[in-house]
């Protein structure tokens, strides 16, 4: 059982939890996610670790209520207990790994956070300025209502840009917009991480292919399982067949196919949809069982 130390609405439905977990506090780092079940008859819910304190021995969760899993969750108020919280999982961002510094000091890098993006892209700018590398930050949403976060990341990034679709705060207009917007007046990035909803990074992935800025992506939002066992978040890496969970959650943007990726979604959501799935997918199609 794992205690709920902190609950804090940050926006409309959206909410961070604070979790004792001193075995994932002590052994994670930014890139990696978690899987939470809220009592014995829950769903399992793949969430990103949004931050963590090794003193402390806590995890910072940040969930989005969309269904009965996570409205279920976020029931729960501090001092009750989560049943069971798994991890790390995944694979840690290369940027936040100590043997890669010194080449990561050499890089100008961007992150664009789109929505609920702004938790997992968090942790790594973190631990980027904790580590003396200076990193830009656009960090973006449809209105400023659902903007969290602001003051946390100013305290860590060289330079914030916010941006709003409807220019209810900051920038008018999405982050591939800023971004053009900065390369205009002279900004030069090497490389930009992108996380946030999948439509999202496929047009900071078209954009940064055409400016020849190298683009990291995060496919967390295709997970399901989040243990490589029910064949959820099967995506192609140029001619590769990878599994979100396992194989990342971060890829070359510019290699993942992300029609085929936000067609697959929809397919696996129905019955008829797996069988036609599995069918074409044959043996790389890995699990399926639509029941994850």
């Amino acid at each position: 059982m794992y205690k709920i130390l902190r609950k804090k609405q940050l926006a409309n439905q959206i909410v961070l939890m604070d979790i004792e977990a001193p075995l994932i506090a002590k052994n994670c780092l930014p890139g990696q996610f978690i899987i939470a079940k809220t009592d014995e008859i829950a769903e399992r819910i793949p969430l990103t670790i949004c931050d963590y304190n090794r003193k402390k021995n806590t995890i910072t969760i940040v969930v989005q209520i969309i269904g009965a899993g996570t409205s279920r969750m976020m029931s729960l108020n501090e001092g009750d207990y989560i049943e069971d919280f798994v991890g790390p999982l995944g694979l840690a961002s290369e940027l936040c790994k100590i043997e890669n510094l010194n080449e990561t000091k050499n890089k100008k890098i961007v992150f664009i956070a789109g929505g609920l993006g702004i938790a997992p892209v968090y942790p790594q700018v973190k631990w980027l300025h904790d580590n003396g590398v200076d990193v830009d930050v656009i960090m973006g949403s449809r209105t400023k209502d659902l903007l969290f976060f602001i003051d946390e990341m100013k305290a860590v990034a060289k330079n914030l840009y916010i941006t709003t679709d409807d220019g209810s705060f900051g920038f008018h207009g999405m982050g591939t917009n800023q971004l053009e917007d900065l390369i205009n007046k002279g900004a030069y990035y090497d490389l930009c991480v992108a996380i946030g909803p999948m439509i999202m990074m496929k047009f900071v992935c078209i954009l940064t292919k055409k400016l020849g800025i190298k683009t990291i992506v995060s496919m967390n939002p295709i997970m399901v399982d989040g243990t490589g066992m029910c064949g959820a978040c099967r995506l192609l890496v140029g001619d590769k067949v990878k599994f979100a969970c396992v194989d990342g959650p971060e890829f070359d943007g510019h290699l993942v196919d992300f029609d085929q990726a936000m067609r697959r979604m929809t397919q696996y959501k129905t019955e008829e949809g797996r069988a036609k799935l599995l069918l074409e997918e044959k043996e790389t199609h890995k699990g399926g069982c639509g029941n994850c």
